[in-house]
């Protein structure tokens, strides 16, 4: 059977990954709030190009838009996979694991994303310190997240191993 060891540090990593995301949603969706408040005003003294730009924050520079926007939906999608990963956990069979195992990859993925966008834009320079707060979370939780997601592949292959028989040992 299952030692615990990784159901516990799974669990504990969906912990800190929840509060984690809730901090980087809020951050991402104050950014996108000042961003809507403030474009209009700003954007109406740029030139040509920049004024039509699509995802135009009055903060930071021009990779802030996107930045943003794929951190918020990272958070988003980090918080609902913390949720349900932390249901599956505490059920701690093969089916619940293999669920946690596929939404953790996928929250994973999309948590990359932000922060290859956070490299990107710390490359550019010239940010405000509640975006540089965000690039750090990013840079964190992606950290955070991926032994979050090997703690949940170690608890799948425990139970998958539990469950299968042994073929040939004595």
């Amino acid at each position: 059977m299952a030692s615990g060891g990784s159901k516990s540090a799974a669990f504990m990593l969906l912990l800190l990954n929840l509060g984690l995301y809730f901090v980087v949603t809020i951050i991402a969706a104050w950014a996108v709030n000042h961003g809507i408040e403030r474009a209009r005003e700003s954007a109406s003294v740029l030139s040509l190009p920049a004024k039509i730009f699509p995802i135009y924050f009055p903060v930071g520079n021009m990779a802030t838009g996107f930045f943003v926007i794929f951190t918020l939906i990272a958070g988003v999608v980090g918080m609902a996979t913390s949720l349900t990963g932390i249901m599956n956990v505490l059920e701690w069979d093969s089916p619940n694991l293999h669920s946690a195992a596929a939404s953790s990859l996928i929250s994973w993925s999309l948590t990359l994303l932000a922060m290859g966008l956070a490299c990107k834009e710390i490359n550019i320079g010239w940010t405000e310190a509640n975006l540089r707060t965000l690039e750090v979370m990013m840079i964190i939780v992606s950290g955070t997240q991926l032994l979050c997601t090997g703690a949940i592949h170690v608890g799948v292959g425990e139970t998958v191993d539990a469950v299968r028989p042994h073929v040939g040992r004595a």
